[in-house]
């Protein structure tokens, strides 16, 4: 077993290519070791703040923990998230997620990589679609 206790985790500002609208932080990154392919982190947006559109070549899991966000899938609705909640990307499905406008969002990122990619990134969300917001 590795262990890795709270204080020995860094925070780092997530790469500014990847995300718009805000500041996004990247904690408690994790991989798996050997064979294993999972990776994972804790992602914090600030308000405002988005991933770029992206696709994961094994799908991904988000458990968020705090605040309020919004996630879209391509060709569907912006659909607004909460503490609480988990989420469920499938594989190779075209999706953004980040905090709202009016709250930062904190979740965690959990997906494997399959040969040694995690994540593919695409555009970014235009501040059009994202001003979108979900449906009334």
């Amino acid at each position: 077993m590795k262990l890795t206790r709270l204080n020995q985790q860094e925070t780092q500002k997530a790469p500014a290519e990847n995300f718009a609208g805000g500041d996004v932080y990247l904690s408690g990154s994790f991989a798996g070791e050997g064979d294993a392919r999972v990776t994972g982190a804790t992602v914090t947006f600030t308000l405002g703040a988005r991933s770029n559109w992206h696709t994961h070549p094994l799908g991904q899991t988000l458990l968020v923990i705090d605040g309020v966000g919004w996630t879209q899938c391509e060709g569907e609705d912006i659909v607004e998230i909460r503490a609480g909640d988990i989420i469920w990307c499938p594989p190779g499905h075209k999706h953004w997620h980040g905090a709202s406008k009016g709250q930062a969002m904190t979740h965690i990122a959990i997906q494997e990589a399959k040969d040694g990619v995690a994540v593919n990134w695409l555009e970014p969300v235009s501040d059009e679609d994202y001003e979108k917001g979900p449906p009334s």
